[in-house]
């Protein structure tokens, strides 16, 4: 559905009630640059998560992702709004919330990591974008644009293709496979509620920071009552892991995805999670010996061009889901 876009106190943002709008197609390459970087650097944290699991739990190292980013986060909020004064800094709502549905998403992703084959988390996890869109259509009545709709279609052909030869059908994993499709809700409720805040003028940096703050929080409370295993790492190793987790796939995937957020839809953004499980795959193929079979490859290449025929259209004066 087409709307006329208001600039709010960030220049280019969308109106608070809104998707996100720009200012015209030349504002969209940058956008769209640090989503792709934003999908990269969050591929890179299946390979960090494996490598530190020998000396690390599951949820401590969740916890540690999103606690040893904070530092970074804030240096870059301050700095951000150095530059910009005018962006916004009281708190509302959506970035609280956005924290919260983050803490969900790290919590039930490990849960179904535990619960059920990798392959079977990773598949429901991608279920993501159709969340987001059911979500942004019913209950913010923004019908998604035709080609929204094809290239995720397109994307989840490809997305099962790229770890469907390897997801099980097991009566003993359905909690876990549950825990898959609840990882990809609350995804997609995160994509929603950062939306909204940077649509409501807040910076990318200060929406990124004081959820990272509720996330880390919520976790920390999560490590105490459900972790098992060893919460600190024994060797330089698994700590410099850790710190690569946190400062590249926290503070600069999620950080880029909320600058992408701020002049992009949540729709189309949301199909960043079909490029994070792509990277996910090229790099294990790099830094584990993880062959990449055609079937793979085939499911790639449909995710780009599903992404390709999703892509935002927009002139300046409207904006679509």
């Amino acid at each position: 559905m087409s709307r006329t876009p208001r600039p709010d106190l960030a220049a280019g943002l969308a109106a608070s009630a809104g998707p996100a709008a720009d200012l015209g197609p030349a504002s969209l390459g940058p956008a769209c640059a640090a989503l792709v970087a934003g999908a990269l650097a969050m591929g890179l944290s299946p390979v960090l998560v494996r490598f530190v699991s020998p000396e690390v739990g599951p949820f401590a190292s969740a916890f540690w992702r999103v606690a040893l980013a904070l530092p970074a986060l804030y240096g870059w909020m301050r700095w951000e709004e150095a530059r910009a004064p005018h962006l916004r800094r009281a708190l509302t709502p959506s970035v609280l919330l956005a924290g919260l549905v983050f803490s969900g998403d790290l919590l039930f992703w490990h849960l179904a990591i535990l619960g059920t084959t990798v392959a079977n988390a990773t598949f429901f996890a991608t279920t993501a974008p159709v969340f987001v869109v059911l979500f942004a259509w019913i209950g913010l009545r923004r019908r998604p644009a035709g080609r929204t709709l094809v290239g995720l279609l397109v994307c989840l052909i490809g997305g099962a293709s790229l770890v469907g030869q390897s997801v099980q059908v097991d009566p003993a994993r359905l909690a876990g496979d549950r825990d898959g499709v609840i990882t990809a809700i609350f995804f997609a409720l995160y994509f929603l509620t950062v939306e909204r805040a940077r649509a409501l003028g807040m910076g990318a940096a200060r929406v990124t920071f004081v959820a990272s703050c509720i996330t880390a929080l919520v976790l920390l409370g999560a490590v105490a009552v459900l972790e098992t295993r060893p919460m600190l790492p024994h060797s330089g190793s698994a700590a410099f892991g850790l710190l690569a987790l946190a400062l590249v796939s926290h503070a600069g995937g999620q950080g880029l995805l909320a600058v992408a957020l701020g002049r992009l839809p949540a729709g189309f953004s949301s199909l960043v999670i079909f490029l994070e499980a792509v990277a996910a795959a090229i790099l294990a193929w790099i830094l584990l010996g993880e062959a990449l079979g055609p079937l793979q490859v085939l499911g790639g290449g449909l995710i780009l061009a599903g992404i390709a025929v999703a892509r935002p259209r927009r002139s300046s004066r409207t904006a679509e889901l």
